[in-house]
């Protein structure tokens, strides 16, 4: 057997140390099967308290050590505080690995850093402050929501994800034996793990977020729609089974290959994906589509729960060109609805700005579209002009959606 801390050190270094996205960098690195549960979790649970196993770090040394030192100490302080693992057993693990690694003269520093830790020390700051350092959200995301949400914030911050949401096209009941939990969707249940088999291969049931289920509820059946950003494919397979026809447009060539292998995976015939950019004119569909749904890129705020590594290096700066692409989209494929049509605007982010701030600036400039009340079965919070999903009610997914018809 490995040393069990060398799997999650391979995985997170990845994501500390090279800037992977977190499940590419799991479902890349080899791993010891027979331990992968352990090593998910302690991964998973690395970068959901990253700030508080930061402040451990900042206890017990002066200066802040390398970043290899550093994420090996994170792991390890997971290991002692979270899985309550002896101390002894960590820090000779530690240090084990730390030889391994050829790394052997930072070995006196591990072992005196864990042996002489004491978590009675740290001291969590009060209020907002707090929140940031014990939830995966940095503290300008908790301000933004504290004026946004008020005494809701720290329910927001601290909604755990629902679970491994699967989307059944059939044989739903071959896995309902398993511990599992409802949502208000047809055929979509959470599960604590669920690993694919040959079902999912057969397109019996495939993995698409509670979100992304909502967001296409809310979408009305017709003959043409055009998924304006669709790659990976999800909510455009699911859209065909209600509309005649989807056009799945997506920036990236290699990503429309996603949503074609999406496609033929779940067996559906009536998606159309091409390259395109959505923020660019695209004459041949003007005035084309019966629906346009713009899933815009966002900050995925919204997706903490499921991906606590996105905050990462995260901060104000990067709010500051979203809003002007969220526009161009919006603006740009509102060409595309035909005399009566409907055009959805959605994004997997909390704030405001992203979301009601740009659909009431579109329709500012554009009389000839009116928006329309959007509903769900799944809990919301009304704002101006759509609805906002919010973590703490919707499984741990924050999102935001806006159905407007042009009159």
């Amino acid at each position: 057997m490995t040393n069990p801390l060398y799997d999650p050190y391979q995985v997170l270094s990845k994501v500390y140390a090279e800037g992977a996205h977190f499940k590419l960098a799991l479902a890349e690195t080899p791993i010891e099967e027979a331990h992968r549960a352990r090593t998910v979790r302690v991964c998973y649970g690395v970068l959901e308290h990253d700030a508080y196993l930061a402040l451990c770090i900042r206890s017990v040394a002066e200066k802040n050590p390398k970043q290899s030192v550093r994420i090996l100490l994170k792991i390890a302080f997971y290991f002692l505080i979270f899985l309550e693992k002896p101390r002894y057993m960590v820090t000779d693990l530690a240090v084990e690995l730390l030889k391994k690694m050829g790394k052997g003269g930072m070995a006196g520093f591990v072992n005196a850093a864990l042996r002489n830790f004491d978590e009675k020390k740290i001291v969590i700051p009060a209020g907002d402050e707090g929140l940031a350092v014990t939830t995966p959200y940095p503290l300008f995301a908790v301000r933004r929501l504290r004026r946004e949400y008020g005494g809701r914030t720290e329910a927001i911050v601290r909604a755990k994800s629902g679970g491994v949401s699967v989307r059944f096209v059939r044989g739903a009941e071959n896995y309902l034996s398993r511990p599992h939990t409802d949502t208000p969707f047809a055929g979509v249940y959470l599960f604590d793990h669920f690993a694919r088999d040959a079902g999912f291969f057969a397109g019996d049931y495939t993995f698409q977020s509670v979100g992304s289920v909502a967001i296409c509820n809310v979408v009305e059946g017709c003959e043409r729609l055009l998924d304006a950003c669709a790659a990976p494919g999800g909510k455009s397979v699911l859209l065909a089974q209600k509309c005649k026809s989807v056009t799945a447009c997506e920036l990236h060539l290699h990503r429309v290959g996603l949503i074609e292998s999406y496609c033929a995976r779940m067996g559906t015939k009536n998606v159309t994906a091409m390259q395109a950019d959505s923020s660019q004119f695209h004459p041949e569909f003007e005035n084309a589509f019966d629906g346009v749904l713009c899933d815009v890129p966002c900050s995925g705020f919204g997706t903490v729960a499921e991906n606590p590594d996105l905050p990462l290096g995260k901060s104000e700066q990067d709010f500051a060109g979203l809003a002007g692409t969220q526009a161009a989209i919006l603006e740009n494929c509102s060409r595309y609805v035909r005399r009566d049509g409907h055009l959805y605007y959605s994004t997997c982010s909390l704030f405001s700005e992203e979301n009601d701030a740009v659909v009431s600036a579109f329709l500012s400039r554009h009389p000839e579209f009116s928006c329309e009340g959007a509903d769900s079965p799944l809990s919301y919070v009304k704002k101006t002009c759509g609805i906002q999903f919010l973590p703490d009610t919707a499984f741990g997914a924050g999102f935001y959606v806006a159905k407007m018809r042009r009159v």
